[in-house]
């Protein structure tokens, strides 16, 4: 631990420093996130992107009294670093260690815990005005937002409403260029023009001054002209109109990697007592060579670092595997839907900032004019998803099962009122393991399953995502499959597509007394408790749903006149899940309601880590749930 960085145990202790020594910590804090999170893993470039930001805020504020706002979160280490937290971070994002994002309960300088974008400005618009009216002690506020995060329309939302309200909150505009994929739209590209151009920065502060000083009288009579003149004139050199016409004061563009142009430009927003924006530009991956020297590419790569990635602050060299891994489910689905636009012209894929995350890089590589990124923006990906499927195209919304719920009004009013041919594909659907539970994807069978005229289905390996994907796209109206994140179960792709019957499931295997029904991951848990009951005597069925919304209804009222005990087993929570569907559907028939125990994720927010040790804690394994079904065989036998 390098000398000033090891005497920072709380953001007090930068105040009695000198500018040049904070510019040291935050150089010191930069490479201790190189070192560490080369090693264990996690939020890369954003976070050596914010240094000198993290630094220059807690030099002056008196946190947690004064309160600071880290959009998403994933920016947020060097805050953690300086919160006391510095000696924790070998543990961020492993199981029992820190939180992959800002948490209240870990620290009480994480003001907000958020892992989802553009939210920042909204909390502190309300967390000042709480100020204001006495509800707790007043102090500043400020809000670290990302420009891929103010793509998202929430941001333009409390954007209005401070400027309505005049409420004195401050915004730093972290300007990079990306967030996890390169930024996209008309406002990055007002950004570039901005952040790119030299003569800008910090020009709103120079243009009336020099303006004054024209010779033979021109400055003077530029004085008489008066201020809406001089706005107008100002306004046509320098950035930020938007921002004013807004009623925000506009500083920048400040350099995000210098802490005293930072500092200086916090203590005159802090002394303006209305809404300002600060407009830094930072470069993300600062200080780590392929990130810097890579440009967009090299940015998008080390957006996060893998677990033992870097050595000696440079990438670790690569260990090829001696076996192949099965291929990860978002490539297969990437692949999958390049050959469906290749089949029908009409499909298009849509995805939200995650191109990559999503596999739609894939299309977005082969057939780019069939791609579309909106930015972070899920609701405006579906609206534009419900105007493509009204002129007749097929589109679909690769959107992680915990962005969709962002968009649920246009889902339900949008779509699905209309009955809509828009197909959703939810990435990262389950437990997703070290991004925690504001990334898990666990809600999306209840929150979908209740809609009208919506198909939901789940693949129990990467073949079957195929066949689904394909049968999606059949439907007339509006469907949606889940699948987890990470590698397939490793069958073998097929060579072409097939469509499966809508509503139908399938036995996999044949047995007695006890019938495990599986809903896409869920068919695996219910093999491996298949085969473990066997080893002890107990042969029972297993079943692929295949389907949610239409279930099977032959078969599950097969399965539970042949069966003492129906199992249900799915990787998403219990309220409004496949099981209670399934035990609806007995009770809407009429029909005596088989024996059924439900097994999925409890009524509870799960924390993060490996999704191995995350489905050992809720229960969700192959020996719990035998475990589970030997209990419930024995109870009904008395014994």
């Amino acid at each position: 631990m390098t000398s000033l960085l090891s005497r920072i145990d709380r953001p007090q202790d930068l105040h009695a420093l000198s500018e040049d020594e904070l510019q040291t910590v935050a150089q010191e804090v930069r490479e201790l996130l190189i070192d560490t999170v080369g090693e264990i893993g996690g939020h890369f470039g954003a976070n050596l992107g914010t240094c000198e930001i993290a630094v220059a805020l807690h030099s002056l504020m008196d946190s947690p009294r004064d309160k600071v706002l880290w959009d998403v979160g994933h920016q947020a280490y060097p805050h953690k670093i300086l919160t006391g937290r510095r000696d924790q971070l070998p543990t961020i994002r492993q199981y029992g260690g820190l939180a992959p994002f800002c948490a209240r309960f870990e620290s009480e300088h994480d003001i907000m815990g958020a892992g989802h974008a553009s939210t920042s400005i909204g909390y502190a618009v309300g967390i000042k005005e709480a100020m204001l009216r006495g509800a707790t002690e007043d102090g500043k506020v400020v809000a670290v937002i990302g420009d891929g995060s103010m793509t998202g329309g929430v941001a333009f939302e409390a954007v209005s409403q401070a400027g309505g309200l005049g409420t004195p909150i401050v915004v730093i505009l972290n300007d990079n260029g990306m967030s996890i994929s390169p930024n996209v739209g008309a406002l990055s590209r007002y950004m570039n023009r901005v952040r790119l151009d030299p003569g800008l920065w910090e020009a709103r502060e120079g243009v009336e001054e020099k303006l004054t000083k024209l010779p033979a009288g021109i400055g003077a009579a530029f004085e008489r002209l008066g201020p809406r003149f001089k706005e107008s004139v100002k306004a046509f050199w320098a950035p930020g109109l938007w921002w004013e016409e807004l009623d925000w004061a506009y500083l920048g563009v400040i350099d995000g990697h210098d802490v005293r142009a930072m500092r200086r430009a916090l203590k005159t927003a802090f002394e303006a007592e209305r809404p300002v924006v600060i407009h830094c530009a930072t470069v993300k991956g600062k200080g780590f060579a392929p990130a810097e020297d890579g440009g967009l590419e090299g940015m998008e790569k080390w957006h996060a670092a893998k677990p033992k990635s870097i050595s000696q602050r440079m990438p670790a060299p690569s260990r090829p595997s001696s076996t192949p891994a099965p291929p990860q489910y978002t490539t297969v689905f990437g692949e999958a839907l390049v050959r469906e636009c290749e089949r029908d012209e009409r499909v298009i894929g849509i995805t939200a900032a995650m191109n990559s995350g999503t596999g739609l890089s894939i299309l977005q590589k082969a057939m780019p004019d069939r791609y579309f990124d909106v930015g972070i923006a899920e609701q405006q990906a579906v609206l534009f998803a419900a105007g493509a499927a009204l002129s007749g195209m097929r589109p679909v919304a690769a959107i992680y099962s915990t962005f969709l719920q962002r968009a649920f009004d246009q889902i339900v009013h949008d779509v699905c009122l209309q009955k809509l041919p828009v197909t959703f594909c939810m990435d990262r659907s389950g437990l997703v393991g070290d991004d925690g539970p504001t990334h898990h994807g666990v809600f999306d069978i209840a929150y979908l399953r209740p809609l009208p005229n919506m198909t939901l289905m789940a693949p129990r390996d990467e073949a079957m995502l195929v066949h689904m994907l394909h049968t999606a796209l059949q439907i007339d109206g509006p469907a949606a499959l889940r699948y987890p994140r990470g590698a397939g179960v490793g069958v073998e792709l097929p060579s072409a597509p097939e469509l499966i019957p809508v509503g139908t499931g399938e036995i996999l295997r044949e047995g007695e007394r006890v019938a495990l029904v599986g809903y896409g991951t869920g068919v695996g848990k219910a093999l491996g408790a298949a085969d473990l009951l066997a080893e002890r005597g107990m042969d029972v069925t297993v079943a692929d749903a295949r389907f949610c919304k239409p279930l099977d209804k032959l078969l599950l009222a097969s399965l539970a006149a042949d069966h003492d005990l129906l199992v249900t087993v799915e990787e998403g929570v219990l309220q409004g899940g496949f099981g209670t569907a399934v035990w609806e559907s007995f009770a809407d028939e009429g029909a005596v309601a088989p024996r059924i125990l439900r097994v999925g994720l409890p009524d509870a927010y799960v924390t993060h880590g490996a999704p191995a040790l995350l489905h050992e804690e809720v229960g969700f394994t192959a020996e719990a749930i035998a475990a589970r079904v030997e209990a419930a065989v024995l109870d009904r036998l008395g014994v």
